[in-house]
């Protein structure tokens, strides 16, 4: 009788440690322009995504990813909001060959990229309207006015701007890479907890 009682919990551990190393496996990942598309090829793209039910509205001059002002970095987010509100859906990450996967959190400061669908504001429905909100047709798309600006004179991601530039401060931890330590440790907790049982009965 003792020795069904090990086999079970040996059983119950094992598959508690199956169930942690799956949900290891399912690493978050993002959405992000690449770094060799056009900016005119970027902005018909960026247009597409906020016009099809991505979150463009912290894009505007007053939301917290408006900075830098540029089509990659406007773009980047803008692909990613469409992205997991289509729920990572294969073909949702493409943008006519101007974007790809990434497996490293793209936030900055206090912008911070959506990596589910709870956080980017729910699923995309038919039609490209979030689910929830209100049609594509009312959605502001931000565009450059201009030429960019040339280089060395935008506000960096990190740090002080100097002159004018405002400062985004330093980076912030994510929540996913949080996540991610915390799996870790409890991964390993359960491995630890699945060998002292299994040597226990022996």
């Amino acid at each position: 009788m003792e020795s069904d009682e090990a086999v079970f919990k040996v059983v119950a551990l094992l598959l508690l440690l199956f169930t942690t190393t799956a949900e290891l496996g399912a690493a978050a990942t993002w959405c992000v322009a690449r770094s060799d598309a056009s900016e005119e090829a970027l902005q018909t793209a960026l247009d597409y995504a906020c016009g099809s039910g991505a979150d463009c509205a912290p894009l505007q001059s007053s939301g917290l990813c408006y900075l830098p002002n540029t089509v990659q970095a406007h773009a980047s987010y803008a692909f990613n909001s469409y992205y997991q509100r289509k729920g990572s859906a294969p073909g949702s990450c493409s943008f006519s060959g101007t974007a790809t996967v990434a497996t490293t959190d793209p936030s900055y400061g206090s912008c911070v990229y959506p990596s589910s669908p709870s956080t980017a504001g729910g699923t995309i429905g038919q039609g490209g309207t979030p689910i929830g909100t209100t049609p594509p047709g009312t959605v502001t798309t931000p565009t450059l006015s201009g030429p960019p600006p040339p280089p060395g004179t935008t506000a960096p991601l990190y740090g002080s701007g100097g002159g004018l530039n405002p400062s985004l401060g330093p980076a912030t931890p994510t929540s996913s890479s949080s996540n991610a330590l915390i799996k870790t440790r409890l991964f390993h907790v359960t491995l630890l907890l699945v060998f002292s049982f299994i040597f226990e009965t022996m």
